[in-house]
């Protein structure tokens, strides 16, 4: 996503939003950033008004906290609220995947191909914040079609929250990369042979948990509930 949208095409607010939540996804705006409205207006050319609808729709993902005497604040995500967004993301996204797997073009799967083609190449001199990125190309091109708006905004909110950890889950448990290539191949193969709708969501879903699980195996047992 780029840092700065086209104000052409979307509201200032959205503009303000998109801008923020992207530098808070690449670590620009780290936990505790203080977000300044009229900073960041005067940067988007814009007023506060804007800028605070978008400070606080972030909030409501759980991005940005308001603290007292301080204002807007960029929060993190604890190991308890990882397992949490780990566990409804294996669901919500499970099942975008299965709606979507009958509407994946031709092309959507050479795309998908290809990125878990860069992902495997990436394992050979890994760079855990490259091979995220791309791990998340790789999903969005399978689940994008999912024609239920509502379950498509909860994915889209899922990997938000993951993306204000600002740093790679992968770059705890390296060795959880390869074997997150080799499911993602799995996962292809599914939708390519056109399998039911259970299959694929029940391997969309198990792809993630086994993510979270290689995780929390890393995490002190007093961090998570």
């Amino acid at each position: 996503m780029s840092s700065v949208p086209n104000a052409g095409t979307v509201s200032k607010a959205e503009q303000a939003y998109q801008t923020v939540q992207s530098k808070i996804a690449s670590g620009e705006y780290g936990p505790g950033y203080r977000l300044v409205l009229g900073r960041i207006a005067a940067d988007l050319g814009c007023s506060a008004v804007p800028v605070r609808e978008a400070i606080r729709r972030l909030e409501a993902e759980g991005l940005v906290r308001f603290e007292r005497n301080v204002g807007a604040t960029v929060t993190g995500i604890d190991p308890t609220e990882y397992l949490y967004t780990m566990q409804t993301l294996s669901l919500v996204e499970g099942y975008a995947t299965a709606l979507s797997a009958p509407l994946v073009t031709a092309e959507d799967l050479a795309q998908a191909k290809a990125i878990n083609a860069e992902m495997r190449e990436c394992l050979e001199h890994f760079d855990p914040v490259r091979f995220t990125a791309l791990n998340r190309d790789f999903h969005s091109a399978l689940f994008t079609n999912c024609p239920n708006p509502h379950i498509l905004d909860l994915v889209h909110r899922g990997w938000n929250r993951l993306g204000a950890l600002r740093s790679s889950t992968f770059s705890y448990v390296p060795g959880r990369a390869q074997d997150s290539v080799a499911e993602h191949g799995r996962l292809l193969e599914l939708i390519e042979a056109k399998a039911d709708a259970g299959t694929i969501e029940a391997a969309a879903r198990a792809h993630r948990i086994a993510t979270l699980e290689a995780y929390l195996k890393h995490t002190p047992a007093s961090s998570t509930p």
